[in-house]
């Protein structure tokens, strides 16, 4: 039977839908085409002291911006070893930002899906379609979800070992956008917007951090000696980092976002090693059930408390430190729901903007790097 190709479709819930009327224009078509990718618009609302701190921000901002022209650029050619194709990338990202709930995401995802045709209409390419969407689904919500039964059925649907890859930084960067603009949305005073009844995922087990073992890739990793120039690049940067130091090698399969992702993490490396930093982070860790990166981050003093439960720690915590763990717990679990409120109580404890932006800077970025542990490596 001849495949076709459907050249309409309900993007709003994407995965395995498909319409012949007219298409359906997105809610905010102008989503798409917004210069800062970014931060989407955001940056052009900020005044004052605001946008000082972000104009220090900048090379963040700036290595941010580059990884969203790598994983979602304009146009796409794919190939036998690297099959995702452009729908498949800004379906994944509209997945991801649905499940966080940050409507300036969902409209721009939605806004740049709307014009590419998906895939055609066999039974393989719509098996192929709801692997992905499951998987983004899963990892974005809950990463304690993620195993290696999960990533089996990823080989099964026909992605390759670089695929993979491309898949898991695709989600971790869009939890990390999502929870970096929601975090400034919130400092910008703006209300918030989420859907009512909506259950936030319990945070992980207090049992995921009970084992000290050694991280396991659950891919090949890229073997140097077969190991393209821009591979062998990324490694020579990324594998110095202490954040990558295990992990470089299996994510070199994706050479071009892997020394980007190791750029991103190099110019954040002073917001994420102060107190405050290293705080939300662990808190982010914990919630998502990441043990190696809670390992590296997690204070002394509250380490134990911490890894009983989040609640625990901010119940012992001083003023300074609980206001921290609130924040950093609020905007890891429901990002759609973090507003001023939730910043007031930094303030209050006398924590600059300065040490407010390395919060959230941290607490996204730790995000991202728990989702490429907890799915990738045991």
């Amino acid at each position: 039977m001849e495949q076709r190709r459907s050249e309409s479709h309900s993007h709003w819930y994407h995965e395995t839908q498909s319409t012949l009327a007219a298409r359906a224009q997105p809610l905010v078509p102008e989503a798409a085409e917004v210069e800062d990718r970014f931060l989407l618009g955001l940056a052009t609302l900020c005044k004052g002291e605001l946008r000082q701190n972000l104009q220090q921000a900048q090379p963040a901002l700036l290595a941010s911006r580059d990884l969203c022209q790598l994983l979602f650029p304009e146009a796409l050619t794919t190939s036998l070893t690297h099959t995702l194709s452009l729908y498949d990338r800004l379906s994944t990202a509209l997945t991801v930002a649905q499940v966080t709930g940050v409507q300036r995401l969902c409209n721009h995802y939605a806004a740049r899906l709307n014009p590419l045709s998906g895939p055609d209409s066999s039974r393989e390419s719509n098996r192929r379609l709801t692997q992905i969407t499951e998987y983004a689904r899963q990892l974005a919500m809950q990463p304690t979800l993620i195993d290696e039964a999960a990533l089996q059925r990823l080989d099964e649907a026909g992605l390759t070992a670089p695929d993979i890859i491309t898949f898991s930084q695709i989600i971790g960067f869009v939890c990390y956008q999502a929870r970096v603009a929601a975090g400034i949305h919130a400092l910008l005073a703006l209300p918030v917007r989420w859907m009512p009844g909506v259950t936030v995922p319990a945070d992980a087990d207090e049992s995921c951090f009970e084992r000290a073992i050694d991280w396991q890739p659950r891919l090949l990793p890229v073997e140097p000696r077969y190991a393209s120039e821009n591979q062998l690049e990324a490694l020579a940067f990324c594998q110095p980092q202490r954040a990558l130091s295990h992990s470089a090698g299996l994510l070199a399969h994706d050479g071009d976002v892997l020394y980007g992702w190791g750029q991103l993490i190099n110019v954040l490396e002073e917001r994420i090693t102060t107190p405050e930093g290293q705080l939300a982070a662990a808190v982010a860790a914990r919630i998502n059930g990441s043990r190696m990166c809670f390992s590296r981050y997690a204070p002394e003093k509250l380490r134990d408390a911490l890894q009983e439960s989040v609640e625990k720690a901010a119940a012992v915590a001083g003023p300074v430190d609980r206001a921290l763990i609130q924040a950093a717990a609020q905007l890891t679990r429901s990002p759609e729901r973090f507003s001023a409120a939730h910043l007031q109580p930094l303030a209050e404890a006398g924590l600059s903007l300065q040490s407010t932006l390395n919060v959230i800077f941290s607490t996204a970025l730790a995000g991202w790097n728990n989702r490429l542990m907890q799915s990738l490596g045991s």
